[in-house]
């Protein structure tokens, strides 16, 4: 049995064309899984693991159209690739400026729809890369304690060790015990690279308290 190479999941009303793509990605090495109705597809808790979703234009009870805004909404990082029995270019051009993959019409060629896979497989595997990223960075910054996130902070602004201390009202080599501390939990060595992890992170990265609530405790 040839490996899974990802799970793509195919939404069609038409019985046939499930059955028929089914055994095209199968035979590739994909897990493929199959939906009449945009309700089972969305029910089906599948959709955030998938790395390909081949979605109908024209569901029974629904627009694919609206699923690809549903899906977007609910902040998935689905790849999506269009499969549709009519060639409609104003809905192309709305689901491709929406981040569709690809927008093909039935019949489809093996190796056009294949490479349409593939190519919302790598998609999704680099998304996921960079969220696995994301979420590193967090766990890092979670880390820290209340002292060492200041810490961190006015060194990310660029202040000096003894600068630090006289803002935080603490002994300077109580700040250098933080500050390495600090770069020791988040795994860098230069302030560059300091730098260079927080920006990576989320927007909403606890980057530690604003210069105007530094003063607060007794905390060394």
């Amino acid at each position: 049995m040839r490996e899974s190479t990802g799970k793509v999941l195919l939404v069609d009303d038409d019985e046939s064309i499930l059955r028929s793509l089914g055994r095209l990605l199968g035979a590739s090495g994909y897990h493929v899984l199959s939906f009449q109705s945009a309700r089972a597809l969305l029910d089906s808790g599948e959709t955030e693991t998938a790395d390909c979703i081949i979605l109908d234009l024209g569901l029974p009870d629904s627009d694919g159209l609206h699923v690809q805004e549903t899906l977007a909404a609910a902040g998935g990082g689905q790849s999506i690739v269009f499969l549709t029995g009519r060639g409609d270019i104003p809905a192309s051009v709305r689901a491709m400026r929406a981040g569709a993959v690809d927008f093909l019409t039935k019949p489809v060629e093996a190796e056009t729809l294949l490479a349409a896979v593939n190519m919302a497989r790598q998609r999704a595997c680099a998304l996921r890369e960079v969220e696995e990223k994301k979420a590193s960075v967090v766990r890092r910054l979670d880390s820290l304690t209340a002292r060492e996130a200041q810490v961190m902070h006015l060194v990310v602004a660029g202040r000096l060790n003894k600068q630090i201390a006289a803002d935080l009202g603490i002994m300077e080599k109580t700040i250098k015990v933080h500050r390495g501390r600090v770069m020791a939990k988040l795994g860098v060595r230069t302030v560059a690279d300091l730098v260079r992890l927080v920006v990576s992170g989320p927007p909403d990265a606890a980057l530690g308290p604003s210069p105007t609530t530094i003063r607060e405790g007794n905390e060394l």
